[in-house]
């Protein structure tokens, strides 16, 4: 916006396409957008974590692996890792290839997802001497 008004204040980084239409805008339209915004901006946080919930839902492992995992002496409180969340993260299975699952914590960070291998899930056994 070409203006030598001082007290205006600095817009904020956004694309030509929404910035040039609000500048437009009387004060009145302006604060029915900022509340459209802010109540879209609630509407999507709250549907990112309905999302995150079924996706952990979906994915997590249940009672019987937690239990396998404890059984093998293998840590299942996110507070044993260093990288590990202590909220928000849960333990699932990932096959990395046909026939190779590995139990991994997971977690949302921002917008990507990461994760933290912890153990195959099926362990090797030792064969025992060779013969």
């Amino acid at each position: 916006m070409a203006s030598d008004d001082p007290s205006k204040s600095s817009a904020p980084d956004l694309p030509a396409y929404l910035q040039e239409p609000l500048e437009r805008q009387s004060p009145v339209q302006l604060e029915s957008i900022a509340d459209y915004a802010t109540e879209l901006a609630a509407w999507k946080r709250g549907q990112r974590e309905h999302e995150l919930k079924q996706k952990r839902a979906e994915e997590a492992v249940d009672d019987e692996e937690l239990k396998d995992l404890e059984d093998r002496e293998i840590a299942t409180d996110p507070k044993e890792y260093e990288d590990v969340p202590t909220s928000g993260a849960y333990i699932t299975i990932k096959e990395t290839k046909p026939g190779y699952r590995y139990y991994y914590w997971q977690w949302r960070d921002g917008e990507n997802w990461r994760n933290e291998y912890i153990a195959p899930v099926t362990p090797k056994r030792d064969a025992g001497p060779k013969r």
